[in-house]
């Protein structure tokens, strides 16, 4: 498939959560995705060899990946199936400090001839790179964890559920959106499964078993009278779960304002594209925004983008430090205002943690790809910022001797390096619904689900979109909103935040694709909130409509 292909597949343009080459490894046989693969002994075997070989070389630190990376997607289109895909990519990743310096090298040749081979490659690398090293690795200390295990607890694996079953439910999606308005429909489902084995000289060796799956879809109406056309995304969310997360069981819905379905941790797709097929149609005659300041009632799925971007990013570390600025820029959020102790990043309200532990999410895992447990943190708590996203060659330069556990890479094939965790917005502590705060707003809109959006080089300025919008108006929703967009920066934003919403209302949008680097990987994160108000915020009128 290519590239073009697939974008105009999944029909999503969800900014920096960047569309990667998802098709690297081998296409594979269904059958063969249920093959074991390397048996945990083996596993051992050859990342020993890799340790050993690097202490042998001089190296005074070393860890190894053992990576095999399973993915099937499935692409419709109406009442047509599109492309079914099942890949494979198996090898390893060493790594190694040398000389006070990092080098890396892989080889898909997992045998020991061929680990020896790339064991070499590390360390001349690291060796190589030495004699223009200013400062060498400082590493913070790490738990020995000796033979460990972890694996997302999952109740469906998707491998176990036959193709033509993934098929049927989306092109059920597809005439149910088809039968209720429109014109045309895509969808995907996308289901990950990352096998890996990590081993250190420090004397851990943990295996991992991750499992992530997105169903997706996007439904256009058109008026060709008018010449007019509208599409509305899906509003489920990427989420680290089994295939169970497409039962749509009724519990985990929560009924939204005009009509709208969210959902938590499952997801009925043929309902969302039933009443994505209507607000479609409704959004070819809806009004258009008049520009000025509103109370903005965001919800999850939406709001997940904000935090993002506009939190997410500009508190890793490498871009606060300007090591990291090629992609996407560097950061506001500056050493000099953390060290002030009373920055305020936002509201009272406003708790922001980092979290690679949130149950259900993407980033959910036990160990890190540098073998560090993971575990929650505050970013933000009471508005004022409280640290950053480090790992264990990061933290020294914040005065800190524990990783933060959020070291990551896309693949076998990849350096390690500090992702992005889980950041997401403490719900309110009162009782408090979506009901009640539309309730408590006089001029406001209503904005769910993800859109266009725009953000400077140093996360700070910044216009977002969004998929559906309705206006409020003392207390009520009047009508669909078309052509908006609102404006801020990441402060005043977050300072602008009076109202959230309590626990029941919580839930997690996702992103499978977020970029970073250069050469650029991709890794996957999702943002837990509840639905929140941000008073006297500036909206825009996009002028979409024709």
């Amino acid at each position: 498939m290519e590239r073009r292909k697939f974008v105009q597949l999944t029909g999503l343009g969800t900014g920096a959560l960047m569309m990667p080459s998802l098709f690297l490894g081998n296409s594979i046989p269904v059958e063969a995705l249920l093959d074991p693969g390397m048996d945990l002994a083996t596993k051992k075997m050859m990342a020993d060899t890799a340790l050993n070989a690097a202490r042998s070389l001089g190296a005074t630190y070393a860890d190894a990946r053992i990576g095999r990376y399973l993915n099937q997607y499935v692409f419709t289109r109406e009442d047509k199936v599109q492309n079914v895909v099942n890949t494979e990519s198996f090898g390893i990743g060493i790594r190694v400090i040398a000389n006070g310096t990092w080098g890396f090298a892989s080889t898909n040749s997992v045998t020991e001839d061929g680990i020896k081979i790339a064991t070499q490659q590390a360390v001349a690398i690291a060796k190589a790179n030495s004699k223009i090293q200013r400062d060498p690795v400082i590493l913070a200390p790490v738990e020995s964890y000796g033979e460990v295990s972890w694996k997302t607890p999952i109740k469906k694996d998707f491998k176990d559920v036959p193709v033509s079953e993934k098929v049927e439910l989306l092109l059920d999606a597809n005439a149910a959106a088809m039968d209720n308005g429109a014109n045309y429909v895509n969808s995907a489902l996308f289901m990950v499964n990352e096998q890996k084995y990590f081993a250190s000289t420090e004397g851990s060796y943990i295996d991992q078993d991750i499992h992530r799956i997105w169903p997706t879809f996007d439904v256009t109406a058109i008026d060709p009278t008018a010449g007019k056309f509208k599409s509305r995304q899906a509003m489920s969310a990427p989420m680290g779960m089994g295939y169970e997360y497409m039962d749509g069981l009724a519990s985990e819905k929560i009924e939204g304002p005009a009509g709208l379905k969210l959902y938590r941790n499952s997801y009925d797709i043929v309902e969302d594209a039933t009443l994505a097929a209507k607000q479609a149609k409704e959004m070819l005659t809806a009004k258009s925004v008049n520009a000025g300041k509103y109370d903005l009632v965001l919800e999850p799925n939406h709001l997940g983008l904000t935090i993002h971007e506009s939190v997410g990013h500009p508190l890793e570390l490498d871009r606060v430090l300007g090591y990291e600025a090629n992609y996407a820029g560097t950061s506001f959020a500056t050493l000099d205002k953390w060290k002030s102790g009373d920055f305020k990043y936002g509201s009272d309200i406003v708790n922001l943690v980092a979290d690679k532990t949130m149950p259900g999410s993407l980033g959910n895992v036990g160990y890190d790809d540098e073998g560090v447990k993971t575990k929650e943190w505050d970013l933000v708590r009471n508005g004022v910022l409280k640290n950053y996203q480090a790992i264990r060659d990061q933290v020294h330069m914040i005065d800190q001797n524990e990783s933060h556990g959020c070291c990551y890479a896309q693949s076998w094939n990849d350096v390690q390096f500090q992702r992005m965790p889980n950041v997401s917005l403490e719900a309110g502590k009162e009782k408090y619904s979506i009901t009640d705060m539309i309730k408590d707003v006089e001029k406001g809109i209503y904005i769910a689900g993800r859109g266009s959006y725009s953000i400077d080089q140093q996360r700070y300025n910044f216009q977002f979109g969004g998929t559906v919008f309705y206006e409020i108006k003392n207390g009520e929703i009047v009508g669909m909103l078309d052509d908006v967009a609102y404006q801020s920066n990441t402060q005043e934003f977050w300072n602008s935040c009076t109202k959230i919403c309590d626990e029941s209302d919580y839930r997690i949008f996702g992103s499978f694709f977020d970029g970073k680097g250069q050469p650029s990987q991709v890794s996957a994160v999702s943002h837990g909130s509840s639905t929140s108000r941000f008073n006297d915020v500036n909206v825009i009128n996009t002028g979409r409509s024709i």
